[in-house]
């Protein structure tokens, strides 16, 4: 490899440099590294320099005896590096659009918990019983049963883009009438949260459709996993921020922050968000040229819907309804009533409740991506991507299913806290096995897919929260509960395990 210092720096700094240049391709990865903090994740690439040339061209440095040098990058993009003739810095268009999904994510899962949270207070205050807790907690998912499928079908007809906005503008507005709803009547406050839901089961397929355009097939679970990561740190920042919100600025104030964030979101998605990268003018020849090489040649839809008895007829059709059944029934329970769990079983006040149900959210977003890479890697080392989508799944149900098993023995809030800490987290690995393999069995159909599965899942979650709440009046702890919560993971593991397949099937 030839070196050549050319420091010149009278002319222009942007030019003093040390060129290797050579007809190999140089590596980025130390320099990301070492200099930008990068680590080799969606994006690796090189850069090729070409051998020393004659040119006339003043840019490319006279004083170069006998010719000059011209070292040449096209559009090479390293994690969030694009060099070119000059070094610019500039995100990957894929890597803003999953930077935007996260980001709307976690305030989708905030402003759901904000209420897990409210509610302790407003029961307190309103005489509220157990099993009055649990409707109040299922009248999100009323709205949400019913969007999910028609959601579906509508991105996969209009796209994720408009989909997505429509669902958050709705539940933003929604979020900012909670505390009005709930001062009226309680009919008004369930009315409310049922629109609620109704804006946001249009997330999910949104998400899972527009990553599947963006992101080429090595890399969708890292990107779904990265997405994810934004939902489940929502948990956190609702849990934690919430009652510090309360106690501060009054019940309404963390309501009227996150719907604001939701506003502000918006306009940004509207200006830099595409449906397609197709249709993106800011997106680079090279970066395009990735995602197209990356993806299979899947038929594309014209809007109709698929055919429901071939769907139905197939078992890996029912593997992922009844993992989709088994998450949400799980998730649910301990999303709405773990900050009532730790108050009725430990005796800890809101606060205290709050930071110990926030603690297994934020291992969740962490381990959510970690299953994303290491499922990417398995792939892309030619793993049978059937068997990582299996892999996946079953530690994504078999971890939390032992945990709670665990917890019913836990004996302090520390020990619960950190059994749910390790179940949640195992559990996100769900994200690489039965979220991903919808957009397997059936690409052009993805969005009705999940439409489906979710719709089952959300009636699956109102059972299981209303359920939780008339079990605890009833036996007068969680144990019975969190016993068959366990029971339900296992039982579809096997079922997962026997059916499920990543071939198209339809």
């Amino acid at each position: 490899m030839a070196v050549v210092p050319m420091i010149n720096t009278s002319r222009s700094p942007l030019r003093s440099s040390l060129f290797f240049c050579n007809d190999s391709h140089l590596n980025l990865f130390d320099f990301r590294k070492t200099q930008l903090k990068f680590q080799p994740g969606f994006f690796s690439q090189s850069i090729k320099c070409e051998s020393f040339v004659k040119t006339g061209d003043p840019m490319m440095m006279p004083n170069m005896r006998g010719g000059s040098v011209r070292c040449r990058a096209k559009s090479v993009e390293t994690g969030g590096l694009v060099i070119g003739t000059g070094s610019v810095f500039r995100l990957p268009e894929r890597m803003k659009v999953a930077s935007l999904m996260a980001f709307v994510m976690c305030l989708c899962n905030a402003d759901r918990v904000v209420m897990s949270v409210a509610i302790v207070p407003l029961a307190a205050k309103h005489g509220w019983s157990s099993s009055f807790l649990g409707i109040v907690q299922s009248s999100f998912l009323w709205g949400y049963v019913l969007s999910s499928l028609v959601g579906g079908a509508l991105v996969d007809r209009y796209g994720g883009k408009r989909v997505m906005a429509c669902g958050v503008a709705i539940w933003s507005l929604s979020t900012l009438l909670t505390p009005c709803a709930a001062k009226h009547s309680v009919g008004m406050l369930l009315a409310t949260r049922a629109l609620f839901g109704l804006a946001e089961g249009v997330a999910l397929p949104s998400m899972n459709t527009l990553l599947s355009r963006w992101f080429p097939y090595h890399e969708r679970a890292s990107a779904v996993g990265f997405s994810m990561a934004g939902f489940h740190l929502g948990n956190v920042m609702g849990l934690l921020l919430t009652p510090i919100l309360m106690v501060k600025l009054g019940i309404s104030s963390p309501f009227v922050l996150f719907s604001t964030l939701g506003i502000l979101w918006l306009m940004i998605w509207a200006y830099c968000v595409n449906n397609d990268p197709r249709e993106s003018f800011m997106i680079s020849k090279m970066e395009l040229q990735l995602i197209q090489a990356g993806k299979s040649d899947a038929p594309v839809n014209n809007g109709k819907l698929p055919p429901l008895r071939q769907l139905f007829s197939k078992l890996p059709t029912w593997a992922i309804i009844f993992a989709n059944i088994t998450n949400n029934w799980g998730y649910f329970v301990l999303l709405s009533w773990m900050p009532v769990y730790f108050k009725t079983v430990f005796n800890v006040n809101l606060k205290e409740a709050a930071w110990f149900s926030a603690i297994p959210w934020g291992m969740m977003a962490a381990s959510g991506y970690l299953a994303g890479a290491a499922s990417d890697y398995l792939v892309k080392a030619r793993y049978s991507t059937t068997l990582v989508r299996k892999i996946m799944q079953s530690i994504g149900f078999i971890g939390p299913g032992a945990s709670l098993l665990c917890l019913n023995y836990a004996k302090t809030p520390t020990a619960a806290a950190m059994l749910l800490t390790v179940g949640l987290s195992l559990s996100s690995f769900s994200q690489a096995g039965f979220l991903l393999n919808i957009q397997d069995i059936a690409p052009q159909y993805a969005g009705f897919l999940h439409g489906i599965a979710n719709s089952f899942g959300t009636i699956a979650a109102i059972i299981s929260t209303i359920g939780t709440g008339y079990f605890v009046q009833w036996l007068g702890s969680f144990q019975a509960f969190l016993t068959l919560t366990a029971a339900l993971y296992f039982i579809t593991t096997i079922f997962w395990n026997l059916y499920a397949t990543a071939e198209r099937v339809i």
